[in-house]
């Protein structure tokens, strides 16, 4: 069976939830090889934790040669890695998480290797044929690599992790990276401040606010918190100053795919649903009825958000408690 490697998606050796949805999609096409870019001493860590989702290898790459750069170093690896792992049967593919970083190496990588590459994959079955949602979310198209080893970025929340012991064994690989590859050098970062509640982008729930919020967020924050959901926000809320960029959802902000999707004050202009239509359940609170989005969604109700959301919080709250 041909090797499929999928790409640790982690912080600080934490291994991020996708990962787990990506080894999970790697079983249907082959057998799991997961890739961890980090610190050799994290990586029995990782490990243990990857193998309970069925990676059969664990590849250590040691961060040491691609940290404090952007992406062109860990792309080389990636090649590098590529032509080792492949061996005379080849790879069936290659996974990558659909973040920016994820997105960026994975093209480079196509050029390098000369394979085709599909982004932003909501589904992925044996073939490997993936499936999207293009044109702003106007279409769902199926879609096949036709040339090289298929390079593939999914979407989080587009498979539910499922358990399996693997072997995981652990091999290190240290590639030769090319001074060409440093040349953009990243001099300074910061850790984004903490809020307590999961990464937008990997969020199960999502609650998003817009315009009818009318700058006060504090009814979509407290509904999020009771459900443990990320809080999102539409274009109109985030160039209004009430929320900053990295809470915006939509073509122009980030795309996101939960199981449940509610969107308060938000009138469902194309833009903002490009980025949220492939949720698998959509609630809208609008005061408007006749407001676009209520075409899309799942359940709507027709009110003030301000008076629904406390409400519903108020009754969640009490059926934890």
């Amino acid at each position: 069976m041909s090797e499929v490697l999928v790409v640790i998606d982690h912080a600080e050796g934490e291994v991020k939830k996708p990962t787990y949805e990506l080894l999970t999609i790697a079983r249907r096409l082959g057998e799991p090889s997961a890739v961890f870019f980090g610190s050799a001493d994290k990586a029995d860590a990782v490990a243990e934790k990857v193998k309970k989702y069925g990676a059969e290898k664990v590849y250590v790459i040691d961060d040491a040669d691609v940290e404090g750069y952007l992406v062109a170093p860990k792309a080389e690896a990636m090649q590098q890695l590529a032509e080792k792992a492949g061996g005379e049967g080849g790879l069936a593919a290659i996974l990558f998480p659909s973040s920016f970083e994820g997105k960026e190496v994975a093209a480079r990588l196509a050029i390098k290797i000369e394979s085709g590459l599909i982004t932003d994959a909501v589904d992925v079955q044996e073939g490997p044929v993936t499936t999207q949602s293009v044109f702003a979310g106007s279409y769902t198209v199926t879609a096949k690599v036709t040339k090289g080893t298929p390079i593939i970025t999914v979407k989080p929340n587009s498979a539910a992790p499922e358990e399996t012991e693997g072997a995981a064994a652990v091999e290190a690989f240290t590639p030769t990276i090319s001074d060409g590859a440093k040349t953009a050098q990243i001099i300074a970062s910061q850790p984004r401040q903490s809020t307590g509640r999961p990464d937008l982008t990997e969020a199960a729930i999502v609650v998003s606010g817009g315009r009818g919020t009318g700058g006060n967020f504090e009814p979509i924050e407290n509904f999020a918190d009771s459900l443990g959901a990320a809080v999102g926000a539409s274009r109109a809320a985030v160039d209004s100053g009430w929320m900053p960029h990295a809470f915006q959802v939509g073509q122009t902000g980030k795309t996101v795919s939960p199981q449940l999707y509610v969107a308060n004050g938000i009138s469902g202009a194309i833009q903002h649903r490009a980025g949220m239509q492939t949720s698998k359940t959509i609630v809208a609170v609008n005061k408007d009825d006749e407001a676009p989005i209520f075409e899309l969604v799942d359940f709507g109700v027709v009110g003030d958000l301000h008076t629904v959301l406390p409400a519903a919080t108020e009754e969640i709250t009490k059926r934890k408690g």
